[in-house]
């Protein structure tokens, strides 16, 4: 947690602002590796 995020498991877990920016940071890293994913997929079946 500490080495992704700079925030330790601690304040993540006790800090409501901070858990619910990192898991927006997630989320957007997710969809991101999604569509990344989905390029590569269309790419390699065209």
């Amino acid at each position: 947690m500490h080495a992704a995020h700079g925030v330790g498991y601690e304040v993540y877990k006790r800090q409501h602002q901070i858990r619910m920016t990192i898991e927006m940071k997630r989320e957007k890293e997710y969809l991101r590796s999604q569509r990344v994913a989905s390029d590569i997929e269309r790419k390699i079946y065209v």
